[in-house]
């Protein structure tokens, strides 16, 4: 069977390159306390104050599954569609890190958690794909070695030191940078739906290892180099264009890929050589003589299950059918659980089309330019609703609708004040005596008459005179009483 036709290829002095990637995001799971002790798990805590005496490898001291963390990784992998294996084991993972205390890593290998699942990924173009998902399982992350501190010692936070991770592991089946990035977009929508994951990259809680590969199309896969610990969807882009094109140069120079573990720079935006890549074997798995196998009942699985959020997807589909909203608006009022709750309460029994339009053009702009998040937003979703229904209703026109916004929005929700308030006390109402904007028009008109007469020929024209119309009433004046009556005193037909 033939493969697909991509559209992604890169150009290289030989032809056309594909590349090949797969990721494994490890996903710090959302709970009080770690994997296998009770200690706890609060991001910027004073370093070594938040480790138990399993996590720094005491003698004698043995690890307790905490079952919040299996609870967590079954529900990720309901909400990844994937298989549930009721009978999964942990094992030792065998290497040498200076913040590793145990010499080996708690992990799962050969059976774990959760199996095989998908994800749909929106692209940029409207499209989707469905990129599958290999296994998810949890393990131990290590502690973190500090080397800024002093100029000839380096130090040791073991405060990670055994939070519970989910490695989610992609199959091979992303073949762009773009496609990359919209997979752990995606992913990270779904940890945040689901409350597994806080998904906040710039702490860790998500990050990224990128295997890369090229391939000219069709041909067997090649020698894959991992990318290690990419901890944002911008470098996530810049590392694979950066080793894509490293590995083709290479290949094209007569060279061979070695496979290796690799860094990204995101100041040089180049990667480079971290060590060579281990296979599985090397790393010296063997079942964890201190726990049991993990098993659970169906009863349990099926009870989270029950408990489930509506995923972005299915959101995405509702907003498309109960609201008439494009696929585009959809996707972006649904990439957060947020920004999907502000939607809905401001959009029920109101035109929704005009609030997606006005969440996603005015709040959105605005919470960027102030660096808040919609939860913070200024503006509630009553206000914005009741706004909407002031443009509707024709007391206000467009124009005015987004000054009075930009008034909400700096007032903040100290003052409270509804739109329709604002509107009263600054004298915003739309006019809509037609004599009055008569009047306006016919001013317009006789301060401009060798316009007037180049619209008679040009009617496009006309438009010039429905904007000045329109300013010179402050905005307030109805627009398509305006553009009416200007078509018809310039005899223009409609």
């Amino acid at each position: 069977m033939s493969e697909a036709t991509n559209d992604n290829l890169i150009s290289g002095a030989t032809g056309d390159w594909e590349v090949v990637l797969g990721l494994e995001v490890h996903a710090q799971v959302l709970s009080q306390a770690k994997l296998f002790s009770g200690a706890a798990t609060e991001y910027g805590a004073e370093p070594n104050t938040q480790v138990s005496l399993v996590d720094a490898a005491m003698p004698g001291m043995l690890p307790v599954i905490n079952w919040k963390c299996v609870e967590q990784a079954v529900r990720t992998g309901l909400g990844l569609k994937a298989q549930i294996n009721n009978y999964s084991v942990f094992d030792r993972k065998n290497y040498f890190y200076p913040d590793l205390p145990q010499g080996y890593q708690i992990s799962q290998f050969l059976q774990p958690v959760v199996g095989e699942g998908e994800i749909v990924i929106d692209l940029e173009d409207g499209s989707t794909k469905t990129v599958g998902i290999e296994r998810l399982h949890l393990e131990q992350d290590a502690g973190k070695s500090v080397h800024d501190q002093h100029p000839d010692l380096s130090f040791v936070d073991l405060n990670r030191s055994g939070v519970a991770l989910m490695e989610i592991v992609s199959r091979p089946d992303m073949r762009s940078s773009a496609e990359a990035q919209a997979y752990v977009k995606k992913l990270r929508a779904i940890l945040r739906y689901l409350g597994t994951c806080d998904g906040n990259m710039e702490q860790g809680s998500l990050r990224a290892d990128v295997n890369v590969s090229v391939r000219k199309q069709g041909d067997p896969l090649g020698t894959r180099c991992e990318i290690k610990n990419v901890n944002s969807i911008r470098f996530i882009g810049q590392a694979i264009e950066h080793e894509a094109r490293r590995q083709i140069a290479i290949i094209e120079d007569g060279g061979s890929i070695d496979q290796e573990t690799r860094l990204f720079d995101p100041k040089n935006g180049e990667t480079r050589s971290m060590r060579s890549k281990e296979e599985a074997h090397d790393y010296r798995y063997f079942p964890d003589p201190d726990l049991l196998p993990l098993t659970f009942s169906q009863d349990f699985v099926d009870e989270i299950a029950a408990s489930l959020p509506e995923l972005p997807d299915d959101k995405k589909a509702r907003f498309m059918s109960d609201y008439g909203l494009s696929a585009y608006d959809a996707g972006i009022l649904v990439a957060e659980a947020e920004s999907a709750a502000y939607f809905e309460a401001a959009a029920t029994g109101r035109d929704a089309k005009t609030v997606a339009n006005m969440v996603i053009g005015s709040l959105f702009a605005g919470l960027n330019k102030a660096g808040l998040n919609i939860i913070d937003s200024p503006v509630s979703p009553e206000n914005l609703g009741a706004l909407v229904d002031l443009l509707s209703d024709d007391t206000i026109s467009s124009r005015i609708a987004k000054d009075v916004f930009e008034m909400m929005f700096e007032d903040g929700p100290d003052q409270g004040k509804s739109p329709s308030v604002i509107v009263e006390e600054k004298g915003l109402k739309q006019v809509t005596d037609t004599g009055e904007i008569e009047a306006a028009v016919d001013e317009v008109l006789a301060a401009n008459p060798d316009k007037v007469a180049q619209a008679k020929e040009k009617p496009k024209m006309a438009g010039w005179f429905v904007g000045q119309v329109m300013q010179s009433t402050g905005g307030k004046a109805n627009p398509q009483s305006v553009n009416k009556l200007v078509l018809h005193k310039l005899g223009i037909e409609e």
